[in-house]
């Protein structure tokens, strides 16, 4: 990873305790860690940044996990899970998230392709007041500039964001994540669901750089399914909301264009001594379909309230997390995670969690806290 220096820069007070909770998503990356953490260190260390960082390891089939536990044993600021299967990005988001301790978290890939350099003007930007921040990426990016070109074009027409790209380095303050849920691939889209909620967005310029080591997880597949779930968040943002409205649309159309063929149809039968059969079953079908449709809506609408019921819960308990006296550290030997309202996923056969030995303390201590 090039060696870039940002220049010296006034930034707003920050708060006092632990910062900052940088969730990695790792899967065979066992290259690039000893580059990202030594990146990392000298970014904490020289910004005064009190953090840490989690590094989820997603079922990776090479050394990724036993390199991250040795390198924990050199900096301390690191913590290791993993899954013993391929989960995804979402998946291992929602693990780290859950066991993050920071105030700010931030979803960083482990990859090299973008520098830590870039994260103290992102902890900036949520001290100021903004809720959420994402990078813009700056730089080529090879044939995958076009199609996140098309992604972003019509995430900003559709969900009307004000940023350029959602497909980047991203900070949250805790009480968002506590508000927002999460499905499998929608990581892309926490901006859009924050944004929606009426938290405040910004974004800053970020370089992106090559990659060096490893494969990119970028394939076809990742385009087709990509344009469904956009068009699923936009369902699930604006018609699942007033689902009667949108059935009860359709319903209406359906009805008014059966009446108007059967008048049509008794016209012909009256003035013009014909009838045709089949027009007779036309109108049947779309009278049906259209009461059909209102059915739709009305137990769309039905699910709708149950489904603001949880969402009011949940963001009670996530504000109940957010309490400083239920946030404040608890001894290690509880090994009770603390962070979203979601739980860390429990140890399966298709889930391990599992984290590098830390000495025995009251509270962890980070090198870096002023």
């Amino acid at each position: 990873m090039p060696e870039t220096r940002p220049p010296v820069r006034r930034r707003p007070d920050r708060p006092r305790g632990l910062l900052v909770s940088v969730v990695v998503p790792s899967h065979n990356e066992e290259e690039n860690l000893p580059a990202l953490l030594e990146a990392f260190e000298e970014v904490f260390r020289r910004e005064r940044i009190p953090g840490e960082l989690i590094l989820i390891d997603d079922g990776s089939t090479d050394k990724t996990y036993a390199r991250a536990r040795d390198l924990a044993n050199r900096y301390r600021f690191l913590r290791v899970y993993y899954h013993k299967s391929r989960q995804g990005v979402t998946a291992a988001l929602n693990t780290g998230f859950a066991l993050a301790r920071g105030r700010f978290l931030f979803f960083f890939p482990a990859d090299l392709q973008y520098h830590p350099n870039d994260l103290p003007q992102m902890v900036d930007r949520l001290t100021s007041g903004f809720d959420v921040v994402t990078g813009w990426k700056q730089g080529r990016y090879g044939p995958k500039r076009f199609v996140s070109f098309i992604y972003n074009s019509l995430s900003r027409m559709l969900f009307k964001v004000p940023v350029h790209d959602l497909n980047s380095i991203k900070g949250f303050k805790r009480e968002v994540l506590n508000s927002l849920a999460f499905r499998k691939d929608w990581h892309r889209y926490l901006v859009v669901m924050a944004h929606e909620q009426g938290f405040k967005v910004t974004e800053v310029k970020v370089r992106l750089y090559p990659r060096k080591f490893g494969k990119s997880k970028f394939g076809f597949w990742r385009i087709p399914i990509g344009f469904l779930d956009l068009l699923a968040v936009k369902f699930q943002l604006s018609f699942s909301k007033k689902p009667l409205l949108f059935f009860g649309s359709w319903g209406l159309v359906l009805i008014a264009l059966g009446i108007i063929i059967g008048l049509v149809a008794i016209g012909f039968r009256i003035f013009a001594h014909e009838g045709y059969r089949p027009v007779l079953y036309l109108v049947m079908l779309l009278e049906l379909l259209g009461i059909s449709f209102f059915a739709l809506g009305f137990l769309g609408e039905t699910l709708v309230e149950l489904q603001s019921r949880m969402d009011n819960l949940t963001r009670e308990v996530g504000e109940l997390k957010s309490h400083p006296l239920h946030g404040a550290p608890r001894p290690h030997h509880q090994n009770r995670p603390q962070g979203r309202s979601v739980p860390a996923p429990a140890q399966s056969k298709e889930t391990e969690v599992s984290e590098t030995p830390v000495p025995e303390e009251s509270e962890p201590k980070f090198p870096f806290d002023r």
